[in-house]
Parts: C-alpha cells; structure tokens; sequence
C-alpha cells in the first residue's frame, strides 16, 4: 500500500451542521467544520508634523490607488503591534501607536478593521514591498484616489479628533458618505 492510498482527500460540501443555526462548510469525511470568520486589518492615520502617510498600493486589490499603512494581523501580535509592523512593511515608517481611532466592519469582505492614531518617529520613509510610493500630505493636498472607503473615513475621524485626547473610537458612517466632508 503505498503512502497515499492512507490518506483520506479532503472533500468539504455546505450545509448546516447539528446545533448550528448557519450553513458552514464541513468536512464529508471527518465532520470537521471549517468556520469561515471575518479577518481583522490593523493599520494607522500616522502624523508627520501636520502631514498624514499614504502609501500607492503595488499589489491588488486596488494597485495604484493610496492607501493607510495597513494589512492583516498576523496570530501572537496585538492590534497595536500589527499596527507598527504593517507601517514597517509598507513604508519604512517607525511609528509609535497611539489611541485606536475606529473599527470599521465591512461585512461584504468578512473584514473588521482596527485603525489607530499614531506619530511617526521620524519622516524617513519609503516604499516596502506593496508599495509603489508613499508620501507625506497635508490635509488639502491628499490624493483623492483612494483605494478603499475606509481610508476616507479614518481621515475624516483623525480631523474630528486630532485635538482630542478622550474619544470613543469612531465606526463606518451608516450610509455611503454620510458624515464625511464634503472634499476630503
């Protein structure tokens, strides 16, 4: 018998297993089922003296469009930590964390996003691997082609807040827009 003719091949179908309420993907040999939960970005609105970072994005979805320095947390890091290191890995930016700025649910995508203010430690910075740029702007001169809505809304929370030290994270507007200034 040869090695593989032991090994079962994984087969999954959906259906709604006992005691759940939801169909799931379950393993037809095992019963194993393969929970397909949302995955959390971490990322940052990090500040250069009145400057904000963005990065153009080298990779899809949404390549060439700017971005926050953000990305999927990886397992033993906290969101703080996933933070910083996704501001290393698309920038080159030193940062350090500061207050959690909002958790944006997007629920189309299975992604909760966690940003944070944060201060870069210095304004050395330049393009890692998913980057095709990245720069520093001012609040009138942010590129307007921005790769995801929740960028807009993190700036948009970041001018809300940033001469408040006590607030509660902020969430997505309700709405398309709603609560967003007008040309930011």
């Amino acid at each position: 018998m040869s090695r593989n003719q032991n090994r079962l091949d994984a087969s999954f179908h959906h259906h709604i297993p006992e005691g759940d309420d939801r169909e799931r993907r379950v393993c037809d040999h095992c019963g194993f089922v393969d929970y397909e939960n949302p995955r959390i970005i971490v990322g940052s609105v990090a500040i250069w003296e009145d400057r904000i970072l963005l990065c153009r994005r080298a990779i899809q979805p949404r390549k060439g469009f700017w971005t926050l320095p953000a990305g999927f947390m990886e397992k033993g890091e906290s969101p703080a930590e996933g933070a910083r290191r996704e501001a290393w890995e698309e920038a080159r930016a030193d940062l350090e964390i500061g207050q959690l700025l909002g958790v944006y649910s997007v629920p189309h995508i299975g992604h909760v996003q966690m940003i944070y203010r944060a201060r870069l430690l210095s304004d050395a910075i330049g393009p890692g691997p998913e980057s095709e740029e990245v720069g520093l702007f001012r609040f009138d001169e942010l590129p307007k082609e921005r790769a995801f809505p929740s960028v807009t809304w993190a700036l948009q929370h970041y001018l809300e807040t940033r001469d408040r030290a006590d607030f509660a994270p902020r969430s997505a507007p309700l709405a398309d827009g709603e609560g967003v200034t007008p040309g930011l």
